[in-house]
């Protein structure tokens, strides 16, 4: 039974240690995106005209 302790302990341990370096890397900008911005500008779609909801009509005599 008591080794269930010691697994625990060492596990909260653990799980401690990688939330404390996940919060160092977050604070140091290791996610930071810095890729997609320069290759945002390379593959914009080009604008697409919206057709109109009254279209102008001929009459016909």
């Amino acid at each position: 039974m008591s080794v269930i302790y010691i697994l625990l302990a060492i596990s909260i341990a653990v799980a401690i240690i990688f939330f404390v370096a996940f919060v160092y890397a977050v604070k140091n900008g290791q996610y930071d995106d810095s890729y997609t911005p320069s290759v945002r500008m390379l593959f914009e779609d080009e604008l697409v005209k919206e057709k109109s909801e009254n279209p102008t009509e001929t009459k016909k005599d």
